[in-house]
C-alpha cells in the first residue's frame, strides 16, 4: 500500500509542476502576448472589447494589475472548470471544443497504430530472440532500416507508391468530404479507409524499435538460470518461451509502451501534416503558426495529463506483473 501511495503522491506533484510550467511559460515570452492576440482578433473581424482583453489577461497574465499569485489561482480555477480560453486561429471557437473535435481522430489513428506496432514488435522480437541465428534474424536489419528512414520521407514514399501511383488509398483527409461525421457505417468505413495509410506509416517506422528491444532482452533472458532449469525439466519449448523467457523479457518494453501511450494524444505531427489528417498534431502546428497561446496551452495540458496518467497506470500494473518492484520501490 505504501508503494502505491508514494507513486500517487509523486504523480500528483508532477502534475502540479506541469500545470505551473504551463502557466508561467507564456508569461516568460518576450513582448505582450495579449496585444498579439488582440491584433489577430481584429484582423479576423473579432470585437476587441475590454471583456475580451480581460479574459486573455486572466489566461496569459500579461498587462494585468493583479499579482502573479492571484493570476495563478485564477488560472487554476478556470482550468479546473474546463475553461481553456478561446482560440485565436479558430475564433471564436473555445479551445476545449477544438481539442474535443480533434482528439478522437488522433486517439483512434495513433492509438491503434501504436498498439499494433508494439504487439507486432514484441511477438516478432520474441520469436527472433528465441530462435537467434536462424533466417528470422534477417527481420532485424530490415525493420531497423525502416525505422532509420526519416519519418516524413517514409510517409511521402507511401503516398507516392500506394496512393498516387497505385490508387489504393486516398491522398489526404480523414474521411470523404461528401459525408457528414457520424456513427453510420458509411462514415466509419470512410474514416478507416482514409486512416489506413497514415497508420501503416506509423507502424512501419516504429515496429523496428520494439522488435530490436524485445529480441535483445530475449537473448539475455534465455541464458538465465530459471530458463535453463525449465529446459532441464523437459518442458515444452513454447511454454518456456512464453511463460518463462518472454514474460520477463517484455517488462522493459511495457514501460516504454506506457510512455508511447501517453504521447498518443500528442498525435503524429508529421504524419498528420503529410496526410492532412484532422488530428491534434495538426491543431498544435496550427496553433504554433498562429501564435495561438490559448490553444497551445490547452493541448500541452492534455498531453501532460495523458502522459502522467498512462505512466501511473503502467507503474501500478508493473507492480502486479513484477512484485519485486514493490519491494525495491
Amino acid at each position: 500500500m505504501r508503494y502505491y501511495a508514494r507513486k500517487l503522491a509523486f504523480y500528483l506533484v508532477a502534475f502540479w509542476a506541469a500545470v505551473t510550467l504551463n502557466f508561467f511559460i507564456p508569461r516568460l515570452m518576450p513582448g505582450n502576448p495579449v496585444d498579439i492576440l488582440m491584433a489577430k482578433l481584429a484582423q479576423r473581424g473579432g470585437t476587441v472589447d475590454p471583456a475580451a482583453r480581460r479574459a486573455y489577461e486572466l489566461l496569459l497574465g500579461s498587462g494585468s494589475d493583479e499579482s502573479l499569485l492571484s493570476q495563478y489561482f485564477a488560472y487554476l480555477g478556470t482550468m479546473f472548470r474546463g475553461d481553456l480560453g478561446v482560440s485565436v486561429s479558430s475564433f471564436p471557437t473555445p479551445v476545449s471544443e477544438i481539442i474535443a473535435d480533434a482528439l478522437p481522430w488522433t486517439l483512434v489513428l495513433v492509438g491503434i497504430a501504436t498498439f499494433l506496432s508494439f504487439a507486432l514488435g514484441v511477438v516478432l522480437g520474441t520469436l527472433v530472440g528465441w530462435r537467434r541465428g536462424t533466417w528470422l534474424d534477417s527481420l532485424v536489419p530490415a525493420t531497423t532500416v525502416l525505422a532509420a528512414v526519416p519519418y516524413f520521407w517514409l510517409a511521402l514514399i507511401l503516398v507516392a507508391l500506394l496512393a498516387s501511383g497505385l490508387g489504393w488509398f486516398p491522398l489526404l483527409g480523414g474521411y470523404d468530404v461528401v459525408l457528414s461525421p457520424g456513427w453510420d457505417l458509411e462514415f466509419l468505413g470512410s474514416a478507416v479507409y482514409h486512416g489506413t495509410l497514415p497508420a501503416l506509416t506509423i507502424v512501419l517506422s516504429s515496429v523496428g524499435g520494439w522488435l530490436l528491444g524485445m529480441r535483445n532482452m530475449m537473448v539475455s533472458t534465455t541464458s538465465e538460470d530459471y530458463v535453463l532449469t525449465a529446459k532441464a525439466k523437459g518442458l515444452r519449448d513454447s511454454r518456456i518461451m512464453i511463460r518463462y523467457a518472454a514474460r520477463n523479457a517484455v517488462l522493459p518494453s511495457v514501460a516504454g509502451f506506457a510512455i508511447s501511450l501517453g504521447f498518443v494524444v500528442a498525435g503524429s505531427i508529421i504524419t498528420e501534416q503529410v496526410f492532412s489528417y484532422p488530428g491534434i498534431g495538426s491543431k498544435l502546428l496550427q496553433a504554433v503558426q498562429n501564435n495561438d497561446y490559448a490553444l497551445m496551452q490547452g493541448i500541452f495540458l492534455v498531453i501532460t495529463v495523458a502522459v502522467l496518467g498512462a505512466n501511473l497506470v503502467v507503474d501500478l500494473l508493473y507492480a502486479v506483473i513484477d512484485p519485486r518492484t514493490r519491494v525495491s520501490g
